[in-house]
């Protein structure tokens, strides 16, 4: 019905319905819950095949074009973009684990990770066996069990700064046919693709680096694309069994991406893990710059824990660029362009010289984040730690004086002066 003949409220529904083809630029926002089909057929193949766009739960332009962005960053060979980081970790690990499986993990991850595995994929019947020694390869072997189908691990730990030989613990995940799942939001695939060193799966919160602005949430999968049904279809009948009614199994109908594939048709969308498209353009521009970003961040973070180093009042400094790391070899093994910006130290005065740091900073923003333009800093014993005992901060290398530092874009010599002027407020030393 031509616009001018209708009526007012019909009008108001379809008078700004514009076809004209245009080229952006930039990514284009589709910001639309449904997409309209050109015809009967069209909807029908959608629904039959998956191919095309019907409903954005299912598949978006905007998001579509950010996943091959961020799949190319990883040098993998697919992606699926979720709505949380934590909705690609549990997303990555249902895809590769389910009731009456079991997970080889590092001790050293992110609480909200350790949280589901103990607490909602156990109620699943996951169970979960951590490893502490991560540096040795006989330590992630002793923990396999006849049910063991996946390996979780962090690149670069929070809060010790632990880096994951990528290459000796895929290889040892690789000796049953189980995929490693390595979680690198604070590596970046600007400084570490762990899919290039035998990883199967990538997964990060792209809230953080990827983004970069702080402004919105947002995760995201990697696969490398050569799950091998012959090697390692005992451990994923979910794969390579057919489907109801006799369907075709994910592998033969999309091969090495089976994994992938079952992540973006049947977890991410059931699970409702939806990004939406204004955040997936954002994500998207940020990455634009992560390499900018993470160099200059991994360039003030290594002069920061330099200073921070030699600086009376700091007891110890957790950062893998420094010389004294435990895992620098690793760092210089695996980190390429940089060794970060997250790391902690330790305040010689104890909690209450944190409590007083903390409230002290001025270019430092105190908040629960990380991978942001702006320098952050958190107690993680009484925040991102604080549901883990005495006995296991201690492990993690957090006491009661350790400060986790996200290190920005600022001048270094701001962040310096900042940091100055909040050790001599707090007055640490008084406290040693």
């Amino acid at each position: 019905m031509p616009a001018n003949t209708a009526r007012f409220a019909t009008k108001a529904v379809h008078a700004g319905r514009e076809r004209t083809a245009a080229r952006s630029r930039a990514t284009p926002i589709y910001l639309t819950a449904g997409f309209e089909f050109d015809d009967f057929d069209q909807a029908a193949d959608h629904f039959g095949t998956g191919s095309g766009y019907g409903y954005t739960r299912s598949g978006n332009p905007t998001v579509r074009a950010v996943e091959h962005q961020l799949a190319a960053l990883e040098s993998g060979a697919d992606a699926v973009l979720l709505g949380s980081g934590q909705a690609a970790v549990a997303t990555a690990l249902l895809t590769v684990a389910g009731g009456g499986d079991h997970i080889v993990c590092s001790t050293h991850i992110y609480e909200g990770t350790r949280g589901l595995l103990l607490d909602s994929l156990a109620r699943l019947g996951v169970e979960t066996t951590f490893v502490d020694d991560i540096a040795d390869p006989d330590a992630w072997r002793a923990a396999i069990t006849p049910r063991t189908t996946a390996f979780f691990a962090e690149s670069i730990a929070n809060a010790r700064n632990d880096i994951l030989d990528v290459r000796a613990v895929s290889d040892v995940a690789a000796e049953i046919g189980a995929p490693l799942v390595v979680d690198s939001t604070l590596a970046t695939p600007f400084l570490l693709r762990p899919l290039e060193h035998g990883a199967a799966i990538v997964v990060h919160s792209a809230s953080k680096f990827l983004a970069g602005q702080g402004s919105v949430l947002g995760g995201v999968i990697v696969d490398d694309g050569r799950f091998d049904a012959a090697r390692s279809g005992h451990l994923a009948p979910h794969l390579v069994l057919p489907g109801r009614n006799g369907a075709p199994s994910f592998a033969e109908r999309h091969g090495g991406l089976a994994r992938i594939a079952y992540a973006r048709e049947t977890i991410a969308p059931r699970f409702g893990a939806t990004p939406s498209p204004l955040n997936a353009f954002l994500i998207g521009q940020g990455a634009e710059t992560l390499g900018l970003r993470v160099e200059r961040q991994s360039q003030n973070a290594l002069a920061v824990a330099r200073w921070l180093n030699a600086h009376d009042a700091v007891e110890s400094v957790d950062y893998a660029g420094l010389e004294s790391h435990p895992h620098h070899a690793l760092a210089e093994q695996y980190l390429q362009g940089g060794y970060g910006s997250i790391f902690t130290f330790t305040l010689r005065g104890g909690l209450a010289a944190a409590r007083r740091f903390v409230e002290a900073v001025q270019v430092f923003t105190h908040m629960t984040h990380i991978g942001d333009v702006r320098s952050l800093v958190l107690h993680p014993g009484t925040t991102s730690h604080s549901q883990r005992t005495d006995d296991e901060r201690a492990a993690l290398g957090v006491a009661e004086g350790t400060l986790r530092l996200s290190i920005g874009i600022e001048d270094v010599a701001d962040l310096l002066e900042d940091l100055e002027r909040t050790l001599a407020v707090a007055d640490v030393r008084a406290e040693a």
